[in-house]
């Protein structure tokens, strides 16, 4: 039986988080897709509809929690989790990350790539 790989999309504007984040997936067998603004993050989930998401909330054009917000709207990307991963870790953030449709919010710190391939493992993204 031949193992489905997965894919997830980080939008991230900074290379080097983007770059990092992707080499931790891709070493977990996962397909990587990258876009580096908002609006080239909803293009690109529109034409390939990854299994997950994962959203920086401060990029230029469109932030993250709009991205998140157009992606719930769009009928072929509604159903995509989305993660949140940002330096961002007040209440207000959380909550309003909550409301406009993300299922998770991981706050960029030391822990932060435990956290997200945890997370990936219980949603049964990343297979143990």
């Amino acid at each position: 039986m031949s193992k489905t790989t997965k894919s997830i999309l980080i939008v991230e504007d900074s290379p080097t988080q983007a770059m990092h984040l992707q080499t931790l997936l891709q070493s977990e067998g996962l397909k990587v897709l990258l876009a580096h603004n908002g609006k080239a993050g909803v293009q690109l989930a529109r034409q390939t509809i990854p299994d997950v998401i994962i959203l920086d909330l401060e990029m230029p054009e469109l932030n993250g929690f709009q991205v998140c917000q157009q992606l719930k709207g769009i009928e072929t990307t509604a159903d995509i989790p989305v993660i949140l991963f940002t330096r961002h870790d007040d209440r207000e953030a959380v909550v309003l990350g909550l409301q406009v449709g993300a299922i998770e919010f991981i706050p960029k710190d030391a822990f932060a790539d435990a956290v997200l391939l945890e997370t990936l493992r219980q949603m049964g993204v990343i297979e143990t």
